[in-house]
Protein backbone atom coordinates (compact mmCIF):
# COMPACT_ATOMS: atom_id res chain seq x y z
CA UNK A 1 0.00 0.00 0.00
CA UNK A 2 1.64 3.06 -1.01
CA UNK A 3 1.94 6.46 1.44
CA UNK A 4 -0.41 8.06 -1.01
CA UNK A 5 -3.29 5.61 -0.65
CA UNK A 6 -2.64 4.93 3.34
CA UNK A 7 -3.51 8.92 3.45
CA UNK A 8 -6.70 8.96 1.40
CA UNK A 9 -8.16 5.86 4.10
CA UNK A 10 -6.72 7.96 6.95
CA UNK A 11 -8.38 10.94 5.98
CA UNK A 12 -11.87 9.04 4.80
CA UNK A 13 -11.63 7.40 9.20
CA UNK A 14 -10.94 10.77 10.11
CA UNK A 15 -13.74 12.65 8.53
CA UNK A 16 -16.04 9.74 8.70
CA UNK A 17 -15.43 9.38 12.77
CA UNK A 18 -16.23 13.48 13.02
CA UNK A 19 -19.27 13.03 11.67
CA UNK A 20 -18.90 15.04 7.92
CA UNK A 21 -21.42 14.17 4.67
CA UNK A 22 -19.73 11.03 3.29
CA UNK A 23 -19.89 12.61 0.07
CA UNK A 24 -17.35 15.20 0.89
CA UNK A 25 -15.42 12.88 3.06
CA UNK A 26 -14.67 10.47 -0.12
CA UNK A 27 -14.08 13.81 -1.90
CA UNK A 28 -11.69 16.09 0.22
CA UNK A 29 -9.87 12.07 0.63
CA UNK A 30 -9.69 11.65 -3.27
CA UNK A 31 -8.58 14.96 -3.96
CA UNK A 32 -5.31 14.64 -1.14
CA UNK A 33 -4.35 11.23 -3.01
CA UNK A 34 -4.12 13.16 -6.46
CA UNK A 35 -2.40 15.79 -4.59
CA UNK A 36 -0.04 13.51 -3.02
CA UNK A 37 0.74 11.58 -5.76
CA UNK A 38 1.44 14.48 -7.67
CA UNK A 39 -1.26 14.49 -10.26
CA UNK A 40 -3.27 17.41 -11.28
CA UNK A 41 -6.97 17.90 -9.94
CA UNK A 42 -7.97 17.67 -13.29
CA UNK A 43 -7.97 14.32 -13.41
CA UNK A 44 -10.64 14.21 -10.91
CA UNK A 45 -12.83 16.55 -13.36
CA UNK A 46 -11.98 14.51 -16.40
CA UNK A 47 -12.79 11.30 -14.16
CA UNK A 48 -16.30 12.61 -13.08
CA UNK A 49 -17.55 13.66 -16.39
CA UNK A 50 -16.25 10.03 -18.46
CA UNK A 51 -18.23 8.20 -15.52
CA UNK A 52 -21.61 10.24 -15.94
CA UNK A 53 -21.16 11.03 -19.63
CA UNK A 54 -20.67 6.60 -20.47
CA UNK A 55 -23.48 5.87 -17.74
CA UNK A 56 -27.17 7.20 -20.15
CA UNK A 57 -28.24 4.39 -16.83
CA UNK A 58 -28.00 7.09 -13.97
CA UNK A 59 -30.86 8.87 -15.40
CA UNK A 60 -33.08 6.46 -14.18
CA UNK A 61 -32.12 7.88 -10.68
CA UNK A 62 -33.46 11.30 -10.39
CA UNK A 63 -36.45 10.03 -12.59
CA UNK A 64 -37.38 7.22 -10.11
CA UNK A 65 -37.64 9.92 -7.35
CA UNK A 66 -39.52 12.20 -9.10
CA UNK A 67 -42.16 9.45 -9.45
CA UNK A 68 -42.02 8.22 -6.03
CA UNK A 69 -42.01 11.85 -4.35
CA UNK A 70 -45.43 12.29 -7.04
CA UNK A 71 -46.72 9.31 -5.59
CA UNK A 72 -46.20 9.98 -1.98
CA UNK A 73 -47.63 13.77 -2.66
CA UNK A 74 -51.18 12.71 -4.42
CA UNK A 75 -54.22 10.41 -2.89
CA UNK A 76 -52.41 7.56 -4.70
CA UNK A 77 -50.66 6.15 -1.48
CA UNK A 78 -54.13 6.43 0.60
CA UNK A 79 -55.79 4.70 -1.93
CA UNK A 80 -53.23 1.71 -2.01
CA UNK A 81 -53.57 1.86 1.77
CA UNK A 82 -57.82 1.23 1.46
CA UNK A 83 -56.94 -1.76 -1.02
CA UNK A 84 -54.35 -3.69 1.65
CA UNK A 85 -56.75 -2.68 4.13
CA UNK A 86 -59.62 -4.23 2.35
CA UNK A 87 -57.08 -7.38 1.21
CA UNK A 88 -55.37 -8.24 4.72
CA UNK A 89 -57.16 -5.90 7.49
CA UNK A 90 -59.26 -9.06 8.36
CA UNK A 91 -56.85 -11.36 9.57
CA UNK A 92 -54.62 -11.19 12.92
CA UNK A 93 -52.13 -8.75 13.31
CA UNK A 94 -53.80 -6.85 10.59
CA UNK A 95 -52.40 -3.54 10.90
CA UNK A 96 -49.10 -4.99 10.69
CA UNK A 97 -49.67 -7.11 7.25
CA UNK A 98 -50.95 -4.15 5.48
CA UNK A 99 -48.15 -2.30 6.36
CA UNK A 100 -46.19 -5.23 4.70
CA UNK A 101 -48.63 -5.53 1.63
CA UNK A 102 -48.42 -2.00 1.32
CA UNK A 103 -44.62 -1.42 1.01
CA UNK A 104 -44.92 -4.79 -1.28
CA UNK A 105 -46.91 -2.88 -3.43
CA UNK A 106 -45.28 0.28 -3.21
CA UNK A 107 -41.82 -0.89 -4.13
CA UNK A 108 -42.78 -1.51 -7.54
CA UNK A 109 -43.34 2.24 -7.61
CA UNK A 110 -40.67 4.07 -6.34
CA UNK A 111 -37.32 2.38 -5.92
CA UNK A 112 -36.50 3.92 -2.75
CA UNK A 113 -36.42 2.33 0.88
CA UNK A 114 -36.64 6.10 2.08
CA UNK A 115 -39.04 6.95 -0.32
CA UNK A 116 -41.51 4.05 1.21
CA UNK A 117 -40.90 4.98 4.84
CA UNK A 118 -41.68 8.51 4.43
CA UNK A 119 -44.28 8.95 2.38
CA UNK A 120 -46.83 5.67 2.72
CA UNK A 121 -44.85 4.36 5.99
CA UNK A 122 -46.12 7.48 8.27
CA UNK A 123 -49.70 7.09 7.06
CA UNK A 124 -49.87 3.57 8.53
CA UNK A 125 -48.29 3.99 11.45
CA UNK A 126 -50.64 7.28 12.50
CA UNK A 127 -53.26 4.35 11.35
CA UNK A 128 -51.66 1.76 13.71
CA UNK A 129 -51.04 3.73 16.89
CA UNK A 130 -54.48 5.30 16.61
CA UNK A 131 -55.81 1.71 16.74
CA UNK A 132 -54.84 1.03 20.35
CA UNK A 133 -53.19 -2.12 19.75
CA UNK A 134 -49.85 -1.56 18.49
CA UNK A 135 -47.10 0.62 20.31
CA UNK A 136 -45.84 3.67 18.72
CA UNK A 137 -42.38 1.35 18.44
CA UNK A 138 -43.47 -1.79 17.35
CA UNK A 139 -45.39 0.43 14.46
CA UNK A 140 -42.27 1.69 13.88
CA UNK A 141 -40.14 -1.02 13.38
CA UNK A 142 -42.69 -2.95 11.19
CA UNK A 143 -42.93 -0.06 8.69
CA UNK A 144 -38.68 0.78 8.94
CA UNK A 145 -38.38 -3.33 8.11
CA UNK A 146 -40.98 -3.54 5.49
CA UNK A 147 -39.65 -0.15 4.14
CA UNK A 148 -36.07 -2.37 3.26
CA UNK A 149 -38.24 -4.27 0.84
CA UNK A 150 -38.53 -0.73 -1.87
CA UNK A 151 -35.59 -1.19 -3.73
CA UNK A 152 -35.66 -5.02 -3.37
CA UNK A 153 -38.35 -5.36 -6.48
CA UNK A 154 -38.03 -3.31 -8.59
CA UNK A 155 -37.73 -0.50 -9.81
CA UNK A 156 -34.88 -0.42 -8.08
CA UNK A 157 -32.12 2.75 -7.69
CA UNK A 158 -29.58 0.55 -5.55
CA UNK A 159 -29.81 -1.67 -8.63
CA UNK A 160 -28.96 0.88 -10.95
CA UNK A 161 -25.96 2.00 -9.59
CA UNK A 162 -25.03 -1.83 -9.23
CA UNK A 163 -25.24 -2.49 -12.55
CA UNK A 164 -23.13 1.10 -12.98
CA UNK A 165 -20.21 -0.29 -11.18
CA UNK A 166 -20.57 -3.77 -12.17
CA UNK A 167 -21.32 -4.18 -15.79
CA UNK A 168 -24.59 -6.28 -14.98
CA UNK A 169 -27.79 -6.31 -17.07
CA UNK A 170 -30.05 -4.02 -15.34
CA UNK A 171 -33.55 -6.08 -16.93
CA UNK A 172 -31.57 -9.26 -15.06
CA UNK A 173 -31.23 -8.01 -11.95
CA UNK A 174 -34.51 -6.16 -11.80
CA UNK A 175 -35.68 -9.66 -12.22
CA UNK A 176 -33.36 -11.17 -9.97
CA UNK A 177 -35.33 -8.97 -6.98
CA UNK A 178 -38.89 -9.89 -7.64
CA UNK A 179 -38.80 -13.31 -5.74
CA UNK A 180 -36.21 -11.82 -2.94
CA UNK A 181 -38.62 -9.19 -2.36
CA UNK A 182 -42.02 -11.01 -2.19
CA UNK A 183 -39.80 -14.21 0.23
CA UNK A 184 -38.66 -11.22 2.58
CA UNK A 185 -42.31 -9.63 2.42
CA UNK A 186 -43.45 -13.39 3.49
CA UNK A 187 -41.09 -13.39 6.31
CA UNK A 188 -42.20 -10.54 7.92
CA UNK A 189 -45.92 -11.01 7.83
CA UNK A 190 -45.09 -14.43 9.45
CA UNK A 191 -42.85 -12.47 12.71
CA UNK A 192 -46.15 -10.11 12.32
CA UNK A 193 -48.54 -12.64 13.06
CA UNK A 194 -46.45 -14.59 15.59
CA UNK A 195 -46.14 -11.38 17.73
CA UNK A 196 -49.62 -10.77 16.94
CA UNK A 197 -50.80 -14.03 19.09
CA UNK A 198 -47.83 -13.51 21.82
CA UNK A 199 -49.11 -10.06 22.78
CA UNK A 200 -52.89 -10.56 22.75
CA UNK A 201 -53.91 -8.49 19.19
CA UNK A 202 -57.29 -8.46 18.66
CA UNK A 203 -58.57 -9.04 15.20
CA UNK A 204 -59.40 -5.69 12.90
CA UNK A 205 -63.03 -4.87 12.32
CA UNK A 206 -62.91 -6.62 8.86
CA UNK A 207 -64.19 -4.59 6.10
CA UNK A 208 -67.34 -6.56 3.71
CA UNK A 209 -65.87 -8.63 1.32
CA UNK A 210 -68.38 -6.32 -0.93
CA UNK A 211 -66.36 -3.24 -0.70
CA UNK A 212 -63.14 -5.41 -2.02
CA UNK A 213 -63.94 -5.00 -5.66
CA UNK A 214 -64.82 -1.16 -5.73
CA UNK A 215 -60.95 -0.65 -4.00
CA UNK A 216 -59.33 -3.00 -6.26
CA UNK A 217 -60.74 -0.87 -9.25
CA UNK A 218 -60.13 2.57 -7.10
CA UNK A 219 -56.14 1.35 -6.58
CA UNK A 220 -55.75 -0.24 -10.00
CA UNK A 221 -54.62 2.63 -11.68
CA UNK A 222 -51.77 3.12 -9.20
CA UNK A 223 -51.35 -1.09 -9.30
CA UNK A 224 -50.78 -0.96 -13.11
CA UNK A 225 -47.49 1.15 -12.68
CA UNK A 226 -45.40 -1.89 -11.58
CA UNK A 227 -46.84 -4.21 -14.97
CA UNK A 228 -45.88 -1.01 -17.33
CA UNK A 229 -42.66 -1.31 -16.20
CA UNK A 230 -41.62 -4.42 -16.36
CA UNK A 231 -43.26 -4.94 -19.49
CA UNK A 232 -41.73 -1.81 -21.14
CA UNK A 233 -38.15 -3.41 -20.14
CA UNK A 234 -38.91 -6.84 -21.01
CA UNK A 235 -40.77 -6.65 -23.62
CA UNK A 236 -38.01 -4.77 -25.39
CA UNK A 237 -40.01 -1.42 -25.76
CA UNK A 238 -37.93 0.71 -23.59
CA UNK A 239 -34.54 0.77 -21.68
CA UNK A 240 -34.68 0.85 -17.71
CA UNK A 241 -33.63 4.29 -18.03
CA UNK A 242 -36.62 5.43 -20.54
CA UNK A 243 -38.90 2.93 -17.89
CA UNK A 244 -37.77 5.61 -15.32
CA UNK A 245 -38.85 8.01 -17.52
CA UNK A 246 -42.56 6.39 -18.58
CA UNK A 247 -42.72 6.28 -14.48
CA UNK A 248 -42.18 9.74 -13.62
CA UNK A 249 -44.65 10.46 -16.24
CA UNK A 250 -47.64 7.91 -15.35
CA UNK A 251 -47.36 8.82 -12.05
CA UNK A 252 -47.73 12.68 -12.81
CA UNK A 253 -50.77 11.57 -15.43
CA UNK A 254 -52.14 9.93 -12.78
CA UNK A 255 -51.79 12.29 -9.57
CA UNK A 256 -52.67 15.40 -11.91
CA UNK A 257 -55.62 14.34 -14.18
CA UNK A 258 -57.14 10.92 -13.02
CA UNK A 259 -57.10 11.68 -9.17
CA UNK A 260 -56.51 14.95 -9.68
CA UNK A 261 -54.96 15.25 -6.56
CA UNK A 262 -51.89 17.23 -7.53
CA UNK A 263 -51.51 20.97 -7.47
CA UNK A 264 -48.94 23.19 -9.12
CA UNK A 265 -47.77 24.28 -5.78
CA UNK A 266 -47.20 20.97 -4.92
CA UNK A 267 -45.40 19.84 -8.04
CA UNK A 268 -42.78 22.46 -7.74
CA UNK A 269 -42.36 21.74 -4.70
CA UNK A 270 -41.98 17.67 -5.43
CA UNK A 271 -39.63 19.07 -7.87
CA UNK A 272 -37.51 20.88 -5.86
CA UNK A 273 -37.42 17.81 -3.39
CA UNK A 274 -36.48 15.72 -6.21
CA UNK A 275 -33.86 17.66 -7.32
CA UNK A 276 -32.45 17.69 -3.45
CA UNK A 277 -32.42 13.97 -2.98
CA UNK A 278 -30.96 13.87 -6.54
CA UNK A 279 -28.28 16.22 -5.87
CA UNK A 280 -27.46 13.93 -2.53
CA UNK A 281 -26.80 11.17 -4.48
CA UNK A 282 -24.93 12.54 -7.25
CA UNK A 283 -22.21 13.93 -4.94
CA UNK A 284 -21.32 10.17 -3.34
CA UNK A 285 -21.42 8.97 -6.99
CA UNK A 286 -18.92 11.97 -8.18
CA UNK A 287 -16.49 10.91 -5.09
CA UNK A 288 -17.51 7.30 -5.65
CA UNK A 289 -16.23 7.16 -9.51
CA UNK A 290 -12.68 9.50 -8.42
CA UNK A 291 -12.15 7.13 -5.41
CA UNK A 292 -12.81 4.20 -7.38
CA UNK A 293 -10.04 5.36 -10.06
CA UNK A 294 -8.00 5.79 -7.05
CA UNK A 295 -9.04 2.01 -6.17
CA UNK A 296 -7.95 0.84 -9.91
CA UNK A 297 -4.88 3.10 -10.20
CA UNK A 298 -3.36 0.91 -7.16
CA UNK A 299 -4.74 -2.53 -8.69
CA UNK A 300 -6.30 -3.29 -5.48
CA UNK A 301 -9.01 -5.18 -7.12
CA UNK A 302 -7.19 -7.37 -8.82
CA UNK A 303 -4.42 -8.06 -6.49
CA UNK A 304 -7.39 -8.79 -3.86
CA UNK A 305 -8.96 -11.33 -6.49
CA UNK A 306 -5.27 -13.03 -6.94
CA UNK A 307 -4.66 -13.39 -3.07
CA UNK A 308 -7.61 -14.81 -2.33
CA UNK A 309 -8.04 -17.67 -5.72
CA UNK A 310 -4.43 -18.15 -4.28
CA UNK A 311 -5.91 -19.20 -1.15
CA UNK A 312 -8.63 -21.79 -2.87
CA UNK A 313 -10.59 -20.34 -1.02
CA UNK A 314 -14.68 -21.83 -1.34
CA UNK A 315 -16.91 -19.63 -3.51
CA UNK A 316 -19.67 -20.24 -0.84
CA UNK A 317 -17.26 -19.51 2.26
CA UNK A 318 -16.41 -16.13 0.10
CA UNK A 319 -19.70 -15.16 0.03
CA UNK A 320 -20.29 -15.66 3.18
CA UNK A 321 -17.53 -13.69 4.49
CA UNK A 322 -18.06 -10.82 2.30
CA UNK A 323 -22.11 -10.71 3.19
CA UNK A 324 -20.91 -10.49 7.18
CA UNK A 325 -18.32 -7.63 5.99
CA UNK A 326 -21.28 -5.49 4.88
CA UNK A 327 -23.69 -6.08 7.42
CA UNK A 328 -21.03 -4.87 9.61
CA UNK A 329 -20.21 -2.13 7.15
CA UNK A 330 -24.09 -1.18 7.56
CA UNK A 331 -24.26 -0.23 10.93
CA UNK A 332 -21.92 2.70 10.21
CA UNK A 333 -22.78 3.56 6.13
CA UNK A 334 -25.03 4.17 4.08
CA UNK A 335 -26.30 2.24 1.13
CA UNK A 336 -24.76 4.14 -1.62
CA UNK A 337 -21.33 4.23 -0.50
CA UNK A 338 -21.40 0.92 0.10
CA UNK A 339 -22.63 -0.32 -3.37
CA UNK A 340 -20.18 2.70 -5.27
CA UNK A 341 -16.97 2.42 -2.87
CA UNK A 342 -17.01 -0.87 -1.32
CA UNK A 343 -18.44 -3.48 -3.31
CA UNK A 344 -16.33 -2.59 -6.81
CA UNK A 345 -13.49 -3.83 -4.69
CA UNK A 346 -15.26 -7.58 -4.51
CA UNK A 347 -16.35 -8.13 -8.08
CA UNK A 348 -13.20 -9.10 -9.74
CA UNK A 349 -13.27 -12.02 -7.14
CA UNK A 350 -16.52 -12.68 -7.86
CA UNK A 351 -15.74 -13.09 -11.45
CA UNK A 352 -12.61 -15.74 -10.66
CA UNK A 353 -14.15 -17.25 -8.36
CA UNK A 354 -17.31 -18.14 -10.80
CA UNK A 355 -20.06 -16.58 -8.63
CA UNK A 356 -23.19 -15.03 -10.84
CA UNK A 357 -23.30 -11.57 -10.81
CA UNK A 358 -27.11 -10.80 -10.77
CA UNK A 359 -26.89 -13.62 -7.47
CA UNK A 360 -24.31 -11.61 -5.49
CA UNK A 361 -25.78 -7.82 -6.71
CA UNK A 362 -28.78 -9.11 -5.31
CA UNK A 363 -27.70 -10.30 -2.71
CA UNK A 364 -25.13 -7.34 -1.76
CA UNK A 365 -28.22 -5.00 -1.93
CA UNK A 366 -30.57 -6.80 0.46
CA UNK A 367 -27.68 -6.90 2.79
CA UNK A 368 -27.26 -2.90 1.98
CA UNK A 369 -31.00 -2.51 2.64
CA UNK A 370 -30.76 -4.62 6.01
CA UNK A 371 -28.09 -1.94 7.20
CA UNK A 372 -30.66 0.55 6.83
CA UNK A 373 -32.62 -0.36 9.78
CA UNK A 374 -29.15 -1.86 11.41
CA UNK A 375 -28.88 0.26 14.90
CA UNK A 376 -26.83 2.34 15.67
CA UNK A 377 -26.74 4.37 12.02
CA UNK A 378 -29.68 2.66 10.29
CA UNK A 379 -30.85 5.47 8.48
CA UNK A 380 -34.47 4.07 7.67
CA UNK A 381 -34.88 4.68 11.95
CA UNK A 382 -33.68 8.30 11.61
CA UNK A 383 -36.03 8.89 9.07
CA UNK A 384 -39.36 7.32 10.56
CA UNK A 385 -37.81 9.39 13.83
CA UNK A 386 -37.95 12.25 11.86
CA UNK A 387 -41.43 12.15 10.42
CA UNK A 388 -43.49 10.43 12.99
CA UNK A 389 -41.49 12.06 16.24
CA UNK A 390 -41.46 8.52 18.10
CA UNK A 391 -37.98 8.59 19.92
CA UNK A 392 -35.50 6.84 18.54
CA UNK A 393 -35.24 4.01 21.48
CA UNK A 394 -38.71 2.98 21.18
CA UNK A 395 -37.88 1.79 17.71
CA UNK A 396 -34.55 -0.19 18.31
CA UNK A 397 -36.24 -1.67 21.08
CA UNK A 398 -38.73 -3.45 18.79
CA UNK A 399 -37.49 -3.69 15.56
CA UNK A 400 -34.87 -6.69 16.31
CA UNK A 401 -37.10 -9.73 15.95
CA UNK A 402 -37.40 -8.12 12.33
CA UNK A 403 -34.15 -8.06 11.45
CA UNK A 404 -33.56 -11.06 12.52
CA UNK A 405 -35.67 -12.77 10.18
CA UNK A 406 -34.62 -10.49 7.48
CA UNK A 407 -30.95 -12.03 8.11
CA UNK A 408 -32.49 -15.20 8.21
CA UNK A 409 -33.86 -14.54 4.38
CA UNK A 410 -30.57 -13.20 3.50
CA UNK A 411 -28.59 -16.33 4.18
CA UNK A 412 -30.91 -18.40 2.30
CA UNK A 413 -31.03 -16.23 -0.91
CA UNK A 414 -26.59 -16.49 -0.35
CA UNK A 415 -27.81 -20.91 0.25
CA UNK A 416 -29.98 -21.12 -2.48
CA UNK A 417 -29.20 -18.80 -5.69
CA UNK A 418 -32.17 -20.55 -7.18
CA UNK A 419 -34.05 -18.15 -5.30
CA UNK A 420 -32.84 -15.20 -6.81
CA UNK A 421 -31.77 -16.22 -10.50
CA UNK A 422 -35.35 -18.47 -11.01
CA UNK A 423 -36.57 -15.62 -12.97
CA UNK A 424 -34.39 -13.96 -14.60
CA UNK A 425 -33.41 -17.96 -15.98
CA UNK A 426 -36.86 -17.85 -17.01
CA UNK A 427 -36.49 -14.93 -19.29
CA UNK A 428 -33.21 -16.43 -20.66
CA UNK A 429 -30.58 -15.57 -18.44
CA UNK A 430 -27.40 -17.97 -19.30
CA UNK A 431 -26.02 -17.55 -15.82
Amino acid sequence: MTFEFMLCLGTIIVLAGIGAPIAYVILIAALLYLLAAGQGIGIAGKVLMDGLYQSFILLAVPLFIVAANIMNAGTISDRLLSFCVALVGRFRGGLGHVNVVASLIFSGMSGSAVADAAGIGKIIIEMMTKSGQYTRGYAAAITAASATIGPIIPPSIPMVLYALVSNTSIGYLFLGGILPGLFMGAVLMAVNLWMSKRRGFALEEPVPLIELPRRTLNAFPALLMPAILLYGIYGGVTTPTEAAAVAAFYALMLAALFYRALSMKAMYQILVESARSSAAIGLVIGGALILNYIVASENIPSLLAEHLVGLDIDPLMFLLGVNVLLLLLGCILDATTIILVIIPLFIPTCRELGIDMVHFGVVAIVNCMIGLITPPYGILLFVITAVTRIPLSEIIREVWPFLGVLVLALLCMVLWPGLVLALPRLFGYAG
